[in-house]
């Protein structure tokens, strides 16, 4: 416990609690898009229908018809051959990485993450004391010469990363980057774990395919409908070959036996009488006139010198300082100004990121956008002049 980091994003939530505060800093879906009534209509559908069985006990892999969605969509959005048997409900994606790790960490493992990389996974892999090796982020994907290089150096046991809107960057892998990444890996025994929290929120081109589809059976997929219909359920799963899933349920059932049974009929409910595809598409054009909007308004605000990511998806953009701007010191000024962050230091295993920040677009409204950035580029002016 004494080498796991607190949550960054989850002490920071806690100064933000205030009404008059703008926060970037939480990875949190805009309220405004869930689909409350539709949801209502669901749970109410369930426990007309279904009541006794949603609320006893249930298996550890989950609702089957849930699963078998899960598993038609792979095929038909993403043209990848997976079997409901293949897919595992968790609490979260967040629990994918808690019960990856406990199959395949032992203290000291080798485990490659991206640089920056997401805090949550770092976070939960940390429980189980491997040794972080960061594989530094270019504008199209992770640096592929330096992952080679660590390959050859020692095969790590996983390599986790985010190929679409990374979190924190924004950046998407180029399908160029996803086909490398594969060779990279092939047959040196490491699982890409691939993390696709936000493969549905693209908002400019077409939607890349899977590293799996270069990879096989040498990758875990991980999903989510927290950021498609809503993150209070806590609704996510995990694909992965047999062997490997066998294992994960294993994880599982101590964990906690299966994941909340009344949860998973009321989003599968919903997902068989409603259009998620409408649905996601409405949340996309928010979010992508919430990115656009942001980005002007960091243009017009920020002094020169400051550089952002341009994200094609997702819920956040990356910022850069000019060197000697230590955003840790810029945010207890942002909170003056009654505007939150997260500072590029929270997402970096060895150090590093202290000129950047981590801003997310999704959740403020679009006055809370213009005014948090005027009042982040005002703080952002005692040090850049």
């Amino acid at each position: 416990m004494e080498k796991t980091p607190r949550s960054f994003i989850r002490e920071i939530l806690k100064t933000t609690e205030r009404s008059e505060v703008i926060s970037f800093a939480g990875g949190l879906p805009n309220p405004s898009l869930f689909a409350v009534e539709a949801l209502a209509t669901a749970a109410q559908d369930v426990m007309a229908d279904a009541g006794r069985a949603a609320l006893q006990y249930s298996t550890t892999e989950g609702y089957l018809p849930l699963r078998e969605f899960i598993a038609e969509r792979y095929r038909q959005r993403l043209g990848l051959s997976v079997n409901p048997d293949e897919i595992l409900i968790t609490n979260g994606s967040q629990q994918c990485l808690d019960l990856i790790g406990k199959i395949f960490l032992n203290p000291g493992d080798p485990i490659l993450i991206e640089r920056p990389g997401y805090l949550g996974a770092i976070q939960a892999f940390s429980l189980y004391e491997p040794a972080f090796r960061p594989v530094p982020l270019l504008d199209d994907g992770p640096d592929i010469g330096y992952l080679k290089a660590m390959q050859e150096e020692a095969p790590a046991r996983l390599f986790y990363g985010v190929p679409n809107a990374q979190n924190p960057s924004g950046i998407t892998y180029s399908e160029e980057k996803r086909r490398a990444v594969a060779a990279a890996l092939a047959g040196t025994g490491t699982i890409f774990v691939e993390d696709d929290a936000y493969g549905e929120l693209r908002f400019d081109g077409r939607r890349l395919p899977p590293i799996r589809r270069y990879l096989d059976d040498a990758t875990i997929i991980t999903g989510s409908f927290s950021k498609i219909v809503t993150p209070g359920l806590r609704i996510g799963w995990v694909a992965a070959p047999g062997e490997i899933l066998e294992q994960i349920t294993v994880a599982k059932q101590a964990s906690d036996l299966h994941s909340n049974t009344l949860a998973q009929r009321i989003i599968a409910r919903y997902l068989e009488t409603n259009d998620i595809d409408a649905h996601i598409e409405r949340i996309t054009r928010v979010y992508r006139a919430h990115r656009d909007l942001m980005i002007a308004a960091i243009e017009e605000e920020f002094p020169e010198g400051v550089r952002y990511t341009r994200p094609d998806g997702g819920m956040f953009l990356w910022v850069t300082l000019p060197e000697g701007c230590s955003t840790m010191r810029l945010l207890e000024i942002a909170l003056q100004e009654n505007v939150a962050f997260v500072p590029g230091r929270a997402f970096y295993v060895d150090g590093g990121g202290d000129t950047a920040m981590r801003l997310n677009f999704s959740n403020a409204s679009e006055e809370g956008i213009v005014e948090g950035i005027r009042r982040l580029g005002t703080a952002i002016s005692t040090f850049v002049r």
